[in-house]
């Protein structure tokens, strides 16, 4: 069985190839099939753009899709930059320029009210119409400055508490068990698989 994983992004390419690693079907992504759809993200939340990219990929594919959509949700700026997570900074601007840019908008808030949020919403799309979601989320706090060399995005300057140290600097492994986008599969996975054996039955 295939699962179509509707990412162009290579950070989440190889996250999700780990996190998927264990399911009982063949990964493709779009680039191995030629398929280069560029879905509008024109949704109002995370669900709403991860739903309507998992349906496009679905039905141009004909296989079972899996889409996410993710960001940021900062509390000092009434949750920005939220589903403009990844055009923060503007058209065509490098994961650089968008922290940056977060953490001048976060000049001189305290330490204390730099709590902050990563969100992952996840859809499945069946080439016959089924749809499903699922979420996961990691708290922490944005950082005064960029640490860390592994994930990608806003990872340098989301710093978790419990670890005592920011999500760039957090082992890939445990970043794999703990992320917004592994609990959110953690949370899809049970359906994943019952999608799976329904269409192997079929």
């Amino acid at each position: 069985m295939k699962l179509l994983v509707a990412t162009h992004n290579p950070g989440k390419v190889q996250e999700y190839r780990e996190l998927l690693s264990e399911l009982p079907a063949d990964l493709v992504f779009p680039a191995e099939l030629g398929l280069d759809i560029r879905v509008v993200e024109s949704g109002d939340s995370f669900e709403e753009n991860a739903v309507l990219k998992a349906r496009a990929f679905s039905q141009a594919s004909g296989f079972l899709t899996l889409a996410d959509d993710s960001g940021l949700e900062v509390d000092a700026l009434g949750g920005a930059p939220g589903v403009r997570t990844a055009r923060y900074a503007g058209h065509g601007a490098s994961d650089a320029d968008r922290y940056q840019l977060l953490l001048h908008n976060l000049e001189g808030v305290p330490w204390e009210a730099r709590t902050a949020r990563f969100r992952c919403v996840v859809a499945l799309a069946t080439p016959d119409g089924q749809l499903h979601t699922a979420e996961g989320r990691c708290e922490g706090v944005i950082a005064l400055a960029p640490s860390g060399e592994h994930g990608f995005g806003y990872d340098p300057v989301f710093y978790m508490p419990e670890y005592g140290c920011t999500m760039a600097e957090l082992d890939p492994a445990i970043k794999n068990r703990v992320s917004h986008r592994a609990r959110a599969v953690q949370a899809a996975w049970p359906i994943l698989e019952a999608l799976l054996k329904s269409q192997q039955a079929g």
